[in-house]
């Protein structure tokens, strides 16, 4: 029994294909500098033989526009964002991030010029500071300033600074709270685009109101891609994508989406009844 740490070892090691480690030398390293966003007729599946999870998507995502992704579970919304990072490769298609396909980008690269902010926050165990700047790229004001943005000072402080602990997993604070820490992580990246996939979906409303007020004041400037978990999240974004099948089944403003279906308030729309959860799927 104990041997199986060492067959799955073994097995991460060689018996799995690694990502490619192409660097383009090329790169600004300003880019992106507006957040422009495009999808050409992408294709993925997750494997061969299994349905395409992205059939055909197109679409284009202005620089600093705030966009809304709902659907229901399997309808491709999570898909976009590991396609985004290519954490799996498209079978067809492209995808530009200000007008350069980032398949001819390498992934350290890639991934470093985009922030996340994960439905499950995740902490290393460490210090506050490990957490947020673990490469060591920025000085402490920097970070005790994007603490203060996200509304976490006072919590930091209590516990005695940066070097605080944060304990296994960060259980040393609450979910929303991890969630902050993640934020400020994103903060400090400066990301041209953020992508927040349900980040607010096992957080209280108080908290999520608090998440969504500091997103809007720190990355008004910036391309923000929601995954939405509440109809209160989308309702002040710019447009609105509804994913169906892995397809864009409509793409358009709140206003516009309400008057299709005939009704004045998403809110009220049987098609966005929220479940007893308030979760979108």
């Amino acid at each position: 029994m104990q041997l199986v740490s060492v067959e799955r070892t073994e097995e991460y090691s060689t018996g799995l294909p690694a990502e490619p480690q192409h660097h383009n030398p090329q790169l600004p390293a300003s880019w992106p500098e507006q957040g422009w966003l495009e999808f050409r007729g992408v294709v993925l599946a997750y494997r061969d033989g299994l349905p395409n999870a992205l059939d055909g998507v197109s679409l284009v995502v202005r620089p600093g526009e705030k966009v809304g992704i709902v659907g229901r579970t399997g309808s491709g919304k999570s898909t976009l964002f590991l396609a985004l990072f290519r954490m799996v490769e498209l079978n067809q298609g492209q995808i530009l991030l200000d007008g350069l396909d980032i398949s001819t980008v390498g992934l350290g690269q890639l991934r470093s010029r985009l922030a996340i902010i994960p439905q499950d926050p995740f902490l290393f165990s460490g210090t506050i500071r490990e957490n947020l700047d673990p490469c060591s790229r920025h000085p402490d004001q920097q970070l005790l300033d994007v603490l203060d943005q996200c509304h976490l000072s006072a919590v930091v402080n209590r516990m005695g600074g940066l070097d605080a602990e944060v304990g296994e997993r960060g259980k040393f604070f609450s979910v929303g709270q991890r969630q902050l820490l993640c934020l400020a992580r994103a903060l400090l990246t400066r990301a041209k685009v953020l992508c927040i996939d349900e980040a607010t979906a096992s957080v209280d409303q108080k908290t999520d109101k608090l998440l969504q007020q500091t997103i809007r004041e720190t990355f008004q400037d910036k391309t923000v891609l929601t995954i939405a978990h509440r109809i209160n999240t989308i309702m002040d974004c710019d447009r609105v994508l509804v994913m169906q099948g892995g397809k864009v089944a409509e793409f358009d403003t709140p206003t516009a989406l309400c008057q299709s279906i005939g009704t004045p308030d998403l809110r009220s729309s049987p098609q966005f009844q929220p479940a007893e959860t308030n979760s979108m799927d």
